[in-house]
C-alpha cells in the first residue's frame, strides 16, 4: 500500500478554503425515511452544492493550491462526470485551462455540464480506465498537469463534507459512504478518527464495479470490470492513496446490486424529496442492506453525494414511482 500524507489537520485547513466559496450543506432527518428503514436516519445533502455533487469541494480546494506550472500549462483529468465538473469548476475559479477526458459511456448531461463550465471535453474509450490512460498521455504530450481523482488536494477538499457532518451530528452510530475512487470514504475516516471515534464508517460500492471492495479485502490494489449503471461508482481499479487510508480505518465495506441502488433512489425521491443519481443513492442502499444497528435509538447517516441523475436514471425512477 502507498503511504499517505492525508491528515485531519489538512482537512481543517482545506475547510477554511472551501468555506470561502461554498455554503455548509444540511444534515436532515426525514420522518418518512425513518419509517421506511425503521430507524432514525440523517441525510447529508451534498446534492445542493453548485455542481450538484460533493466533489466540487475538491475542485475548490484544488484551485487554491495550484502550482505555478499548473496555472501556466493547464490541467487534464479523467472522469465519468462529477469529478470532471469539480475540476472544471475549480479551473474556472483559478482561470486556468482544463481538459476532461471522459469515457463514451459518460452521461450526456454530465458532458454538457462540464462544457458549460468552460472545460474542453474529450471522449475516449469504453471505460474510465481507458479514459485515464488517454488523459495521462495527453498531459505528457501537451505539458499540462494530470489531476488524479485521488490527488491529495482533491481528497482533503472532499473530506470537508465530513468535518461538517460530524460537527452537525457528533453522536452517530454508523455512517454509510459510497465508494468509487474512495475519496469520500477516506475523508470520512480521517475526520471520524479525530471527532467521533465510536462511529462506524461503512463503505458501499456497486457489486457491478467491485474494484475498491476487492482492493480493501485483499490489502493490495485490485482491478475489476465496471458494468454498473451508476456512473459515479464505475471505477475499474482500487486507488493507492485512498486504499492506504481505508485499509486500517474503514469498519466495513458492503456491495449492493444496481437494483438496490435504484430502490434507494426511489426512497430518497419519495421520502426525502431528493433526486439522487446512482452514486448519491448508494449509501442509503448500503444502510438498507445492513439492517438495524446495535442501538436502534442512535441515528445512522447516509450521504446523498450527487443529484446528477442521467435521463435513464430519471426514467427508471419515474417508472418505479408510477408502478408503486
Amino acid at each position: 500500500m502507498a503511504r499517505t500524507e492525508l491528515t485531519f489537520e489538512g482537512v481543517v485547513a482545506a475547510a477554511e478554503i472551501v468555506a470561502r466559496e461554498l455554503p455548509a450543506t444540511p444534515l436532515q432527518s426525514h420522518p418518512l425515511l425513518d419509517r421506511a428503514l425503521d430507524r432514525p436516519v440523517l441525510v447529508k445533502h451534498e446534492n445542493v452544492l453548485p455542481t450538484g455533487a460533493f466533489k466540487v469541494r475538491g475542485g475548490v480546494h484544488l484551485a487554491a493550491r495550484l502550482s505555478d506550472a499548473e496555472r501556466a500549462h493547464g490541467l487534464v483529468t479523467c472522469s465519468t462526470g462529477n469529478h470532471a465538473q469539480s475540476v472544471a469548476y475549480g479551473a474556472r475559479l483559478a482561470d486556468v485551462r482544463a481538459t476532461i477526458v471522459m469515457p463514451a459511456s459518460a452521461p450526456a448531461a454530465k458532458r454538457e455540464a462540464v462544457r458549460a463550465l468552460g472545460a474542453e471535453v474529450v471522449l475516449v474509450g469504453a471505460s474510465l480506465g481507458e479514459a485515464g490512460e488517454h488523459a495521462r498521455a495527453l498531459a505528457a504530450e501537451t505539458g499540462a498537469s494530470f489531476v488524479c481523482p485521488t490527488d491529495e488536494r482533491i481528497v482533503l477538499g472532499h473530506a470537508t463534507a465530513y468535518l461538517e457532518l460530524f460537527g452537525q451530528a457528533p453522536d452517530l452510530c454508523t455512517l454509510y459512504v459510497p465508494v468509487g475512487s474512495g475519496t469520500g470514504a477516506a475523508g470520512a475516516c480521517l475526520v471520524r478518527d479525530a471527532l467521533a471515534p465510536r462511529c462506524r464508517v461503512v463503505g458501499v460500492q456497486s457489486a457491478a464495479a467491485p474494484a475498491g471492495w476487492r482492493s480493501w479485502r485483499a490489502g493490495s490494489i485490485e482491478t475489476a470490470p465496471a458494468t454498473t449503471r451508476a456512473a459515479g461508482l464505475a471505477t475499474t481499479t482500487g486507488y493507492p492513496r485512498t486504499q492506504a487510508v481505508l485499509r486500517d480505518r474503514l469498519d466495513d465495506f458492503v456491495l449492493v446490486d444496481d437494483d438496490a441502488i435504484d430502490a434507494a433512489a426511489r426512497l430518497l425521491a419519495t421520502c426525502a424529496h431528493t433526486l439522487a443519481e446512482g452514486a448519491g443513492a448508494a449509501s442509503l442502499a448500503g444502510a438498507v442492506a445492513s439492517g438495524g444497528p446495535a442501538d436502534d435509538t442512535a441515528p445512522v447517516a447516509v450521504v446523498c453525494t450527487g443529484a446528477n441523475a442521467s435521463a435513464d436514471e430519471i426514467a427508471r425512477l419515474a417508472g418505479s414511482v408510477a408502478a408503486a
